[in-house]
């Protein structure tokens, strides 16, 4: 997971602020806190190999998507869709993901899976409410949240 949490993170390297990079992206201590934080991963394995991960960490009332990563050489395969999807097929109640406002591919990509923006004010409460990330990151940050898909079949 390491390995492929910094691969994947170098699409950031020159699109962040600089005061937000360092090397590695996330260190192997860092990650493990984030394990031992309640975040529970999911990998995608491709002919042997794992080529991506995926995190969903419950946190009050509702669930964070975090560190979702696809190693450079297999992006763009629907790897990451599938592990989404994966995701969001085991959550129950809303869902938020947050990114670097700069990494438009990745807002992009929630976009496409469903997931809406929030509003400045919005976006703000939420990054304080439910992570813990320094002001910087708040500044530099999005926030998105899941809308369902309403069902065709059930009540009206």
């Amino acid at each position: 997971m390491f390995t492929i949490v910094n691969d994947a993170a170098q699409a950031y390297k020159e699109v962040i602020p600089t005061d937000r990079w360092h090397e590695p992206y996330m260190p192997l201590a860092e990650l493990t806190e984030e394990i031992a934080a309640g975040v529970k991963f999911w990998g995608y394995v491709e002919n042997d190999r794992l080529v991506g991960v995926m995190g969903m960490q419950p946190v009050k009332d509702v669930t964070l998507i975090r560190h979702a990563y696809v190693t450079t050489a297999m992006r763009n395969h629907g790897f990451g869709g599938k592990l989404l999807s994966h995701l969001l097929e085991r959550i129950e109640g809303e869902i938020l993901v947050g990114t670097w406002q700069a990494a438009r591919w990745a807002v992009s990509f929630y976009q496409k899976h469903g997931f809406q923006l929030v509003d400045e004010a919005e976006k703000n409460r939420l990054l304080a409410t439910y992570w813990e990330i320094p002001q910087r990151q708040i500044e530099t940050s999005v926030v998105l949240v899941y809308n369902r898909p309403r069902s065709l079949s059930g009540k009206v």
